[in-house]
This record gives structure tokens, C-alpha cells and sequence, in this order.
């Protein structure tokens, strides 16, 4: 489970434009991931700048990295931003479910159109 000080790191690494497009398209593509090069390309940003803003959403644990052949593959880290979620909606309700209802209609609606 997420604790306070994980969270917080992990918001300010997505507060950075091109750190929450760079996860969004990790997101997008699923678990396989994507090779450096073609997500630079897909978020439009340099490989150097690829690195850096990488380097810190693998810091918060956001995004994981793996080695195939002389490819770096990077994936969104599922479990870390299912996690960044239930943080958020841990006491999202205080006893009143009609206030968490809209979101997790919106979880719920987003698993059923990739099932």
C-alpha cells in the first residue's frame, strides 16, 4: 500500500507535462511496453530528455525498465499507479458511497471497454 511520502513523490513526477504524456502513452501501450526511441518519438521529446524525465518517474515508481537485446523497454508500472489511485480513494467515501459513485463508474467503464 501507498504511503503519504510515496504519493507525493509520485504526483510531482506527473506534474510535469511531458512526465504525465510519457506515462500516458506507457499506459496506452500496455504491458509490453515501449522501446526508448519509439516513445521519445510518440511523446515528441528528445532521447535526452526522454532520459531525464524517465529517470524520474522510475525514481517514484511509476515506470519500470527492462533490458531486451541493446533495447531499453519501458513500462508503466500498473500496480504503483493502481496504488497512486487507491491512495486517492482510500477515504474518498467518509460513510457516503454517492461520493465516490462518478469515479468508480469511470474505473469501471474503462475496464469493460478493454475487456
Amino acid at each position: 500500500m501507498m504511503d503519504e511520502r510515496q504519493a507525493v513523490a509520485a504526483f510531482a513526477a506527473l506534474g510535469q507535462e511531458h512526465r504525465l504524456r510519457i506515462v500516458r502513452q506507457l499506459v496506452t501501450a500496455g504491458p509490453e511496453g515501449m522501446a526508448a526511441g519509439m516513445l521519445a518519438e510518440a511523446v515528441g521529446v528528445s532521447g535526452t530528455n526522454l532520459s531525464f524525465h524517465l529517470k524520474e518517474l522510475s525514481h517514484s515508481g511509476l515506470v519500470t525498465s527492462r533490458r531486451e537485446g541493446r533495447s531499453i523497454i519501458y513500462s508503466a508500472a500498473y500496480l504503483d499507479l493502481s496504488e497512486l489511485i487507491q491512495f486517492l480513494m482510500r477515504d474518498c467515501c467518509q460513510g457516503r458511497p454517492e461520493v465516490c459513485a462518478p469515479a468508480v463508474a469511470a474505473l469501471s467503464a474503462c475496464c469493460e471497454e478493454t475487456a
